[in-house]
C-alpha cells in the first residue's frame, strides 16, 4: 500500500538545481531552510555536558518531570496561562506531534477531514495522508492578508483544523481577536483546533498570542478540543535538542500519551535536562529574538519592503518562482525555496521563501544580492 507522499520541498529543490553551478565568484549562502545558524547558547550546552553520564538510561516516553514543569512555567510566563501537568506533554520537537497526533486522533474514523493553510509546512499534508484523511486547503493569499478564511463552508465538516500562527512561510500573525473567533468556531462545529506556534518567540514588536489565550477568553478553561505545539528549535537556536510540547485538551492528551508510549519517541535524559534549563531561562531567548529583529530591519531597509511582524522568513513575489530560484542560485549563489514547493493547487505561484537565519555580516551580504536580483 502506498500513501503517495510528496517528496519534501528540499528534495524538489535539489532536483531543480542539480545541474546548476552557482556563481564561483560568490560564496554560496543557503536561505532555503529554516534552520537557525546562531550558535546554541553556551549555558545550555554546559548543562547538557554536565549530565552526559545519564545517556545510559532509558528515557520515559512522557518525559522527566523537570522538563514538563519547565514547559508549564514557560507557558505561564509567556502567555499568562496556567496549565496542569495533564494539560501538557513533552514531544520530540513539534514535527513529531504534528505528524502523529492526527493519526492517533483520527484512527478508525471513516472519511475524516483535516484542514490546514496553503502554502504550508509539509508535515500537515503528510499527517493527513498517513491518517487517510481528506485535505481541505485554506489558501493564504495577499487578498486575505495571508490568513485562512474562517468563513470557508468546508470547515463545518472537518475533524481537525490546523492553524499556523505565526505563519511559515508568509509571516502572517493572527490577532487574539481572530484566534477567539477560531476557538468559537471549534466549539460550534466540534472540530479539534490545533495551532502550530513554533515561531511564537521570533517577533519584532508585540509578542504573538497563543490559541490557549483565546480558549481562556471564551471560557473554555479546560481547552476542550484546543491544542497548541511549540518548540525550542527557534527560541533557543537548539534544533538538535529536539524539545517541544503539545498542550491543551487533557482528554486528547491522555490518549495521545498512551499512543506515544508504544512509539518510543523521546529524547535522552541529558537532552531533556538541558531543554528544561532552556525553557526556564529567558535571557538567551531575548538575545536571539533581537538578532532576528535586526536582520528584518536590514531586510526592510535594503529591499525597501514591509517585513513580517513575526518568523524569520521573507515571502517575496517573483513572477516565476522556479525560474527565480534557479537564477538566484546560478547568478548570485543564493539557495532559496520556491513557493510552488510549499503549496498545492493555484496558491501560491510567484513567491519565494527566504530564511534570514544568519549572523549580521552574512545576512547583509545575502540581502545585497537579493536587492540586485530584484532591482527594476
Amino acid at each position: 500500500m502506498s500513501y503517495d507522499f510528496e517528496p519534501y520541498p528540499f528534495e524538489k529543490l535539489r532536483s531543480l538545481l542539480e545541474d546548476v553551478q552557482p556563481n564561483a565568484d560568490k560564496t554560496p549562502i543557503n536561505l532555503h531552510i529554516g534552520e537557525p545558524q546562531f550558535q546554541t547558547p553556551k549555558a545550555i550546552l554546559e548543562v547538557l555536558s554536565a549530565h552526559n553520564a545519564l545517556f545510559n538510561k532509558y528515557p520515559l516516553s512522557g518525559g522527566i518531570p523537570k522538563l514538563k514543569e519547565a514547559q508549564i512555567s514557560f507557558v505561564d510566563r509567556r502567555f499568562g496561562v496556567k496549565l496542569t501537568s495533564d494539560q501538557i506533554a513533552p514531544t520530540l520537537g513539534t514535527r513529531e506531534a504534528l505528524f502523529n497526533l492526527p493519526q492517533c486522533l483520527l484512527f478508525g474514523k471513516d472519511k475524516s477531514t483535516i484542514a490546514y493553510p496553503n502554502p504550508f509546512y509539509q508535515i500537515y499534508e503528510g499527517a493527513a495522508k498517513a491518517s487517510r484523511a481528506q485535505s481541505v486547503l485554506l489558501n493564504l493569499e495577499a487578498a486575505n492578508s495571508f490568513k485562512p478564511d474562517i468563513t470557508d463552508p468546508r470547515l463545518k465538516n472537518c475533524d481537525l483544523v490546523i492553524l499556523n500562527s505565526p505563519n511559515n512561510p508568509t509571516g502572517s500573525v493572527l490577532t487574539l481577536e481572530e484566534m477567539i473567533e477560531w476557538a468559537k468556531l471549534s466549539e460550534k462545529y466540534g472540530f479539534v483546533l490545533l495551532n502550530d506556534e513554533c515561531y511564537s518567540e521570533i517577533y519584532f514588536t508585540a509578542p504573538p498570542p497563543s490559541l490557549l489565550e483565546a480558549a481562556k477568553a471564551i471560557g473554555n478553561d479546560n481547552f476542550s478540543n484546543i491544542l497548541v505545539v511549540n518548540s525550542l528549535s527557534k527560541r533557543s537556536s537548539a534544533a538538535g535538542i529536539r524539545s517541544g510540547f503539545i498542550a491543551g485538551d487533557k482528554v486528547i492528551l491522555s490518549k495521545y500519551a498512551t499512543y506515544r508510549s508504544y512509539a518510543g519517541i523521546t529524547a535522552g535524559i541529558p537532552l531533556q535536562i538541558a531543554a528544561a534549563y532552556a525553557w526556564l531561562e529567558d535571557k538567551h531567548s531575548e538575545e536571539i529574538r533581537l538578532k532576528y529583529a535586526v536582520n528584518m530591519r536590514f531586510a526592510q531597509d535594503t529591499l525597501n519592503i514591509k517585513t513580517p511582524e513575526s518568523t524569520f522568513y521573507l515571502w517575496l513575489e517573483a513572477k516565476d518562482d522556479l525560474k527565480a530560484a534557479h537564477e538566484l542560485y546560478e547568478r548570485y549563489a543564493l539557495k532559496t525555496l520556491p513557493g510552488t514547493f510549499l503549496s498545492r493547487g493555484k496558491s501560491p505561484l510567484g513567491f519565494i521563501r527566504i530564511a534570514l537565519v544568519y549572523e549580521e555580516n552574512e545576512t547583509i551580504e545575502a540581502l545585497n544580492r537579493l536587492k540586485e536580483f530584484f532591482a527594476p
